[in-house]
């Protein structure tokens, strides 16, 4: 459950950076829900506090800040997946769509290239250094 919290917390975070991060709140707002309805409101509410807290880390450059804000989210997730162990699978259903794609979060390198013919294709992530023929 340690590892489904520290990944959900990552995701939650990097999402409240972004234009699609209402959706985020109201998913987290429906699984406490389903188990702390009274504080569903509250989470919610801290959830908007965290993503200016990301927004003004990210200005800033301050990725300690940020991580801090991981940390809180994934001993909150931890606590309500201990709270309904059931809502694992939901949360992991949740996290594969919310996941960001490698050109949506600018972390992640995809690349694709067709040769044919004796062509030669080099493809790289970093420097290159060609010798000889």
């Amino acid at each position: 459950m340690t590892a489904l919290a520290s990944s959900a917390a990552t995701v939650v975070v990097q999402q409240l950076a972004t234009t699609g991060w209402q959706r985020v709140q109201t998913a987290l707002g429906e699984l406490w829900r389903r188990v702390h309805p009274d504080r569903a409101e509250l989470v919610e509410a801290e959830l908007e506090e965290t993503r200016s807290d990301v927004l003004t880390a990210r200005e800033a450059g301050d990725s300690e800040t940020e991580q801090g804000l991981v940390g809180e989210w994934q001993s909150r997730l931890r606590r309500l997946l201990a709270a309904d162990p059931s809502l694992a699978t939901e949360l992991r259903r949740l996290l594969a769509e919310l996941e960001p794609t490698a050109a949506e979060s600018g972390t992640g390198i995809t690349m694709n290239a067709t040769a044919s013919g004796g062509s030669r294709l080099i493809q790289a992530a970093r420097d290159v250094h060609i010798t000889g023929e």
